[in-house]
């Protein structure tokens, strides 16, 4: 065939691919010649040439190829959840060495084999040179055979076929390349992106030829992809924008941008995941009140302003491979508690103790042993207990947080609460059970406070979430205008309201934050407790007869009742109503252990300078 038939055929094969896919230029930013759109042009007219030689090119894998190969050896994309662990280089002439041949940055376009260096002007776009560090990027070229795991569809593993419909995205001799996905003679097939892809990839259709978004176990390790399809990031219409810094994908909303929201294919800032940026970093270029997004969605980078659970410590940052039981490696990234692939919106605040829909998919540790992994948690305190169970190494609670109390009766690990809320606990909050105390509760509201601590919020029902004392302090579900969840808070202990610790400069000595006359509104330091009890029952003594003195003197809850439940028993403390004692506030009253009998109705200890018990009884008389 001479060579003017096979530029002939050339021109109407070119012809044929312009007319069923769009108008305009085909070849796009791979036109070097003068005239042609890519920001690199030579001086040979015809842009065929400076990959391709009718005659005289290389003759090893490439078809027909005219631009000098690279010999480089590159870095490969590795990371704790990629199971393609050998790393390799392309084969010299195959389809991804030959477009590393100018992607890579080491041999400049024009370096053609049959007709020599050709005269070259202008440069490549930064964002196409990849360099030889392809750690960032989506691996290719991998070692045969392909291995599997749960987030592939898994006729490419045992047929080597992509679940694409159109049969555009394919494997390359049973292998991943950049062909599988690029078509380097066709810019825009799809009219969006224009990113020479081989088909449409607006909703993520692209990476769900090889991604599956369907429950499946591999190697005992579940897809952490399930649930895409229904997601909040897979159906959201929140308009994005497009200009340089800000940029979330070449389409116009959340939706349609789908992975690639979150996920950059080549050259990813965050390298491993090939995520936008790391952890918070990539979440927040949307979430935390950004001009980027319309309409704007909740500011939650506000709430980490405040004191925040940890993104990261010293001791260790999230890694998508770790253990859910967080053994010494605490943090508390968006991504211990939400999980972005199968997360849905909350449209409605239903009863406890289920997660939310914004933590569809997210796992959990079970409040039963402390161990046993739940993937996905059912209920919200499950992935509670990731951090705040049987993990070993937890952080000191830092200064940001707050006084913490030193209880009487406690279990030895002081920040377990699976002791504390368990069924067979002397009593506790119903945080991980039913409520099941045989003791009238007259203080109990039928449905908790609003943050205006007076318009009914959800019913109180008979069991509560860790959220509904640990939340946001502007949250919507009661009323405010912020994200839901204990991201952060303005009070301590990332508490939704204000809640106080009567402290002691030593044990029986005087307590030095009193609130006497007590602020029994929204904005007084019983603040949280008033959210579910009636103070003005409590300051009554409808329950205790002390309660409305201990009240008025100025004393907070801590001082005689614990937050979560009793850890632990003991001969001296019966424990019924929450009722322990801050051994940083009081003191044994003379060789006696402090005390306190339900039995009885009294308590024998120092407090304020004020013996209880032995030296003199001041014990309330509970009513029955």
């Amino acid at each position: 065939m001479n060579a003017f038939r096979l530029t002939a055929l050339l021109l109407l094969a070119c012809a044929a691919v312009r007319a069923q896919q769009f108008s305009g230029d085909v070849l796009g930013q791979h036109n070097l010649s003068p005239g042609g759109t890519s920001p690199i042009q030579g001086g040979y007219s015809a842009p065929c040439l400076f990959c391709h030689a009718p005659h005289s090119g290389l003759g090893v894998q490439a078809p027909l190829w005219n631009q000098t190969l690279t010999v480089q050896t590159y870095t490969t994309y590795q990371s704790t959840t990629f199971h393609e662990t050998d790393a390799t280089n392309p084969l010299l002439g195959s389809d991804s060495n030959l477009c590393l041949s100018c992607h890579d940055g080491s041999i400049a376009p024009g370096q053609t084999v049959a007709y020599g260096k050709w005269p070259m002007t202008g440069t490549m776009n930064a964002v196409d040179n990849f360099g030889t560090n392809l750690s960032n990027s989506h691996p290719f070229s991998l070692v045969l055979p392909l291995k599997d795991a749960p987030d592939l569809v898994p006729s490419l593993y045992s047929a080597g076929v992509t679940a694409d419909p159109t049969g555009a995205v394919k494997l390359i001799k049973g292998n991943i390349e950049c062909t599988s996905c690029h078509n380097a003679h066709v810019e825009a097939t799809d009219l969006t992106a224009h990113d020479f892809l081989v088909r449409d990839s607006s909703s993520g259709q692209l990476c769900l030829a090889c991604h599956t978004p369907s429950n499946r176990t591999v190697n005992n390790q579940s897809n952490y992809v399930a649930g895409w399809t229904n997601s909040a990031h897979a159906t959201a219409g929140n308009q994005v924008s497009t200009q340089p810094g800000v940029n979330l994908g070449s389409y116009s909303t959340v939706a349609l941008n789908a992975c690639a929201s979150c996920h950059i294919e080549h050259n990813a800032p965050a390298g491993a995941r090939l995520l936008r940026g790391s952890n918070e970093n990539d979440c927040l270029t949307c979430h935390a009140g950004g001009a980027n997004i319309s309409p704007a969605i909740l500011n939650v980078g506000a709430e980490f302003a405040k004191a925040a659970h940890p993104y990261s410590t010293a001791s260790g940052s999230h890694d998508a491979a770790e253990a859910i039981l967080l053994n010494q490696n605490r943090h508390a990234t968006c991504v211990d508690c939400h999980n972005p692939h199968s997360a849905l919106p909350v449209t409605a605040f239903l009863p406890p103790p289920g997660v939310r829909p914004s933590q569809n998919g997210v796992e959990g540790i079970s409040a039963t042993d402390g161990i046993t992994v739940l993937n996905p948690s059912v209920n919200q305190y499950e992935n509670c207990l990731r951090c705040h169970g049987t993990s070993t190494g937890k952080m000191t609670v830092p200064a940001t947080f707050g006084y913490l109390p030193v209880w009487a009766v406690a279990y030895g690990d002081p920040l377990n609460v699976i002791p504390e809320f368990a069924q067979t606990a002397t009593s506790s909050h119903p945080v991980t059970h039913v409520s099941s105390s045989a003791l009238p509760q007259p203080s109990l509201l039928s449905n908790m406070l609003n943050l205006d601590g007076i318009t009914p919020g959800r019913s109180m029902g008979v069991q509560i979430f860790c959220t509904d004392c640990h939340n946001s302090d502007d949250n919507r579900e009661f009323g405010g205008t912020g994200p839901n969840g204990p991201h952060g808070s303005k009070w301590t202990h990332l508490f939704e309201r204000r809640y106080e610790f009567s402290q002691a400069p030593a044990p029986g000595q005087t307590i030095i934050n009193l609130f006497p006359t007590p602020d029994l509104s929204v904005n007084g330091p019983y603040a949280l407790c008033g959210k579910c009890h009636s103070l003005s029952n409590v300051i009554s003594n409808a329950t205790f007869s002390e309660h409305g003195r201990h009240i008025n003197d100025g004393f907070t809850c801590s001082t005689c009742h614990t937050g979560h439940g009793m850890g632990a028993t003991s001969a001296s403390i019966t424990g019924e109503r929450l009722v322990n004692f801050d051994v940083n506030v009081v003191a044994p009253n003379g060789t006696s252990p402090i005390s306190y009998s339900r039995a009885t109705n009294s308590c024998t200890l120092i407090c304020h300078n004020n013996a209880h018990g032995q030296a003199g009884n001041n014990a309330g008389k509970i009513k029955k």
